[in-house]
């Protein structure tokens, strides 16, 4: 079924929304475990889209590449992190980093259960609620392969930086303010997609085959 722009934007707008606060929320609540509660005394361990959401990476940027790539990511407000609170700044910092993506592969399974749910729904109810599920499953399962690129300031490169030895690491983190600049030239010359699109393929067709989706 073809979706008209207005429809496509409703379908996408909670899965978005959710997988961007979530992937930010798994950050502060690892770290909080983990011994650092800034996250939790700004306020920001918190479900509420509106205490996360940034205008340019929560709204445009998705709604723009919704109209002109197959790729569709956006960021929220970072959720503040703050190392030297860490019991093991360094081991503790890889595993805030990735508990992102990890959150993200897990909103993708939910939202594959839900579509899965959508099948078995009275038919003028079932094609947007699908419809929704997928788009869960693609967005969470795209910001998870996204975050887990090694470039700075992306979850793989906060990871890798803290896995470097500390002289190796400082210069890594240097590359940092570059990263952004990196990733919209990988975008546009579609390398992007040559890099992302394999492993997004295998992630989606798993967790699809776990829940029986087709």
């Amino acid at each position: 079924m073809e979706f008209s722009l207005i429809q496509k934007v409703v379908v996408w707008a909670l899965p978005v929304l959710f997988a961007i606060t979530v992937h930010e929320v798994a950050h502060g609540w690892v770290a909080s475990k983990f011994g650092d509660q800034t996250a939790r005394l700004a306020g920001r361990l918190t479900l509420n889209p509106i205490k996360h959401i940034d205008l340019v990476g929560t709204i445009i940027i998705p709604l723009v590449l919704l109209l002109v790539s197959p790729v569709i990511f956006g960021w929220a407000k970072p959720v503040p992190v703050d190392a030297r609170n860490l019991h093991n700044p360094r081991r503790d910092m890889v595993i805030v980093a990735l508990a992102g993506p990890v959150s993200n592969l897990l909103m993708a399974f939910i939202w594959a259960l839900l579509a899965r749910w959508a099948l078995y729904s009275p038919p003028w109810f079932s094609t947007p609620l699908e419809a929704m599920g997928w788009a869960g499953i693609e967005i969470n399962v795209m910001l998870a392969v996204l975050n887990c690129l090694p470039i700075p300031p992306l979850d793989g490169g906060r990871a890798l930086s803290n896995i470097l030895p500390a002289r190796w690491s400082w210069h890594y983190y240097r590359f940092e303010p570059y990263g952004f600049f990196v990733l919209l030239i990988l975008m546009f010359t579609g390398l992007l997609s040559y890099i992302m699109v394999p492993p997004m393929i295998f992630l989606i067709q798993g967790i699809a085959s776990l829940v029986g989706l087709k």
